[in-house]
């Protein structure tokens, strides 16, 4: 195949993990390589996604990690069964990356650093051959089907055989993923369903004081409950962070989904926190009415059940003052405290986007079917995921999967 190949010239435009990916199975199968980014360097959300420890993919048996995502598992599934966990693992480990599986069964390189296993990966391109182009904004196409982009120079047009478009989707746009593809893709009839924010915070709209006292502070310890519309019992343990306007981190990340759509569809969703979760509410209602004699009902809170700082404060937000001299009603809230989220945040400050190309525009290779030789790869296709590695897995499969798409199209020449 080289030998046909050689000739052939492939675009790659944006520098995440799924554009850098892309690139490599394509200059391995001796085309040349041309990758676009409109930032001043590649990889830069990949780089912030890693300053709190690299979580590069998750070790937990197939089956529930396809659950991860979602509605678009069938289409996700496909991507994986050629570069899955085990493989991406491997993957790394060829670049001199050691890697380890954490307590949560998350995987990490052995630093926890995202930044030494870019500098490996973008040697080995640039040594195999890739030519990167920076500053250089995707601006579509013009009348004649040459790539348009924007550069410090003014405008450059360049005319290629394929083109992988590996744009990121609408989250971070201060690192390059700010869904400006979208319209330029709407101009082609390319159905893209509009972006929404994932793995992001929602808003509750506490009181001044609550806010200006505990924004910022974690709830550590806690169970998250939350009833879908169908009735279905969603339940997740662990921290969440009090923010400005309401709440985030991992447990609320891992419902975003969920509430998002909840709230789209009724206005609100209703969050149920359990303050308590190792102690049953029989348990509670008796370290409750246990008599506190002169002390605070705060010190009597933190003697009794441990329940201090934050966690009074969120009683305080949701319980009316009479509550707290009835046990039964004070324990039930401690066991089951309700929070109302009327918004998810912004789109700009969510960790990830949902919506995208519709994966209904493209072939089982991702080529759009409208426009041959035109592939769509990584986080601006239709599907979403929780942190844990899931995300950083797909974007590289989908990368892998539009790579040997195009170079079965160069190879078939259907050009």
């Amino acid at each position: 195949m080289r030998n046909k190949l050689n000739a052939r010239s492939v675009a790659v435009i944006g520098g995440g993990p799924a554009g850098l990916m892309t690139a490599e199975v394509l200059i391995q199968g001796g085309v040349r390589v041309d990758l676009y980014d409109a930032m001043p360097s590649v990889g830069r959300k990949f780089l912030m996604a890693g300053k709190g420890g690299m979580n590069i993919t998750h070790s937990e048996p197939m089956e529930p990690f396809l659950s991860r995502y979602g509605a678009r598992r069938a289409q996700i599934k496909p991507l994986l069964d050629t570069f899955g966990p085990e493989a991406l693992r491997k993957w790394i480990h060829d670049l001199g990356i050691e890697t380890f599986i954490g307590t949560s069964g998350r995987i990490f390189p052995a630093d926890m650093k995202a930044a030494p296993l870019l500098r490996a990966w973008l040697h080995r391109l640039r040594e195999a051959g890739v030519h990167f182009h920076m500053r250089h904004r995707w601006c579509g196409w013009d009348e004649n089907g040459a790539l348009r982009f924007a550069t410090p120079q003014g405008e450059h047009t360049t005319n290629v055989d394929a083109v992988v478009l590996a744009l990121g989707g609408g989250s971070w746009a201060r690192l390059g993923s700010d869904g400006a593809w979208v319209p330029l893709l709407a101009q082609r009839g390319i159905p893209v369903v509009p972006l929404q924010p994932a793995n992001c915070g929602f808003d509750v709209g506490w009181s001044e004081y609550f806010s200006s006292r505990f924004a910022g502070h974690p709830v550590k310890a806690v169970t998250v409950n939350f009833i879908d519309a169908t009735g279905n019992i969603h339940r997740r343990q662990g921290d969440l962070m009090v923010t400005a306007t309401g709440i985030e981190g991992g447990l609320i990340y891992a419902l975003s989904a969920l509430l998002r759509d909840e709230i789209a569809a009724t206005g609100v969703a209703v969050i149920y926190l359990d303050l308590m979760p190792g102690k049953d509410l029989p348990r509670v209602i008796a370290e409750i009415a246990h008599p506190r004699g002169s002390r605070s009902m705060a010190s009597h809170l933190q003697s009794r059940a441990n329940i201090k700082g934050v966690k009074t404060g969120l009683l305080r937000e949701r319980v009316s003052p009479s509550d707290f001299a009835a046990p039964e009603r004070l324990a039930a809230a401690i066991k089951s405290l309700p929070l109302h989220l009327i918004a998810p945040r912004p789109l700009d400050e969510a960790i990830s986007s949902a919506g995208g190309v519709a994966f209904e525009a493209l072939d089982e290779r991702l080529m759009v079917h409208a426009m041959p030789g035109v592939f769509c790869a990584g986080e601006m296709l239709d599907w979403e995921a929780p942190t844990g590695g899931y995300l950083l897995t797909a974007c590289f499969a989908s990368g892998r999967t539009a790579a040997l798409g195009a170079l079965a199209y160069l190879e078939c020449g259907c050009i």
